[in-house]
């Protein structure tokens, strides 16, 4: 999954944008999102309805104003076309299952129809709703809510591999460095790892205490019409001296939060019989 900026204002490189052999199958469009797709979908489709659940979600979980341009997802049939009009239109771009391209003139999602289509339309749709709401994104907080929103597990956000994976880095004495995250500018210069912490720090913004979830919310209003408002971190340790180190506490304790939701899972089942 990915997220590419091709517009001027944010002095990425421009690119011929007349579209060559997109999905035309059938279209479904509503005041927010149009779905072109190579496949015949109803309009009640469980993944269409998803998306639209998903646009007031993000809005009510970051307190933001329902996105009013439209945001367009082309749905290819197989892996072979959509890799193939890819190679053609942008040929620089590293193969990735799903994509967001937003240009002057579209936010676009392209992807094809395979077994992580709901996680990759979530992802990536996620960035076309921040990039209608937003004047900016850093790259880092555009990623790590798009992995927290492509969640559709219980508890809300908790990516069960990323806490795992994070609590035995921790215990490997891996730091968090959210000052580094904040200068990465490229998609090309975020590795896994950093895919991962900035996820953990989206949760921990969000569900760690009221305290950070205003210093996110303020910042991301700050956003809509500033696109350069300083470092979040910064403000994070302003607000909460000690925030370096709750990260590290609340990030060691996700697999209990996964273990408690395996508990209660396992109770409906059992009670359901």
């Amino acid at each position: 999954m990915g997220m590419v900026c091709l517009t001027l204002a944010f002095g990425c490189r421009t690119v011929n944008t007349v579209p060559v052999g997109l999905p035309k199958q059938s279209a479904l469009e509503n005041d927010h999102l149009l779905v072109r797709s190579d496949l015949k979908l109803p309009k009640n489709h469980p993944i269409l309805e998803d998306l639209d659940s998903l646009r007031d979600e993000i809005a009510d979980e970051l307190n933001l104003p329902l996105q009013k341009q439209p945001v367009t997802v082309y749905l290819f049939s197989d892996e072979v076309r959509y890799s193939q009009y890819l190679q053609t239109r942008y040929p620089l771009l590293p193969p990735r299952r799903a994509y967001f391209i937003g240009t002057t003139k579209e936010l676009a999602v392209y992807t094809f129809w395979g077994d992580r289509i709901q996680e990759d339309l979530r992802h990536e749709y996620t960035h076309g709703v921040l990039h209608a709401s937003l004047v900016d994104v850093p790259l880092w907080l555009d990623e790590g809510l798009a992995e927290y929103f492509e969640v559709t597990t219980e508890p809300r956000g908790l990516n069960r591999d990323y806490a795992a994976r994070l609590a035995s880095n921790l215990s490997q004495g891996w730091k968090p460095d959210l000052d580094r995250l904040e200068t990465l500018e490229k998609v090309e210069d975020m590795q896994k790892g950093d895919y991962l912490e900035s996820w953990a720090w989206v949760h921990f913004l969000i569900h760690h205490s009221e305290e950070t979830r205003d210093v996110l919310v303020g910042y991301l209003h700050e956003l809509r019409t500033n696109g350069r408002p300083g470092s979040l971190a910064r403000r994070l340790r302003d607000a909460i001296p000690s925030a370096d180190q709750r990260f590290a506490v609340h990030a060691a304790s996700m697999t209990t939060g996964i273990q408690q939701a395996s508990a209660n899972f396992d109770a409906i089942k059992a009670s359901s019989r």
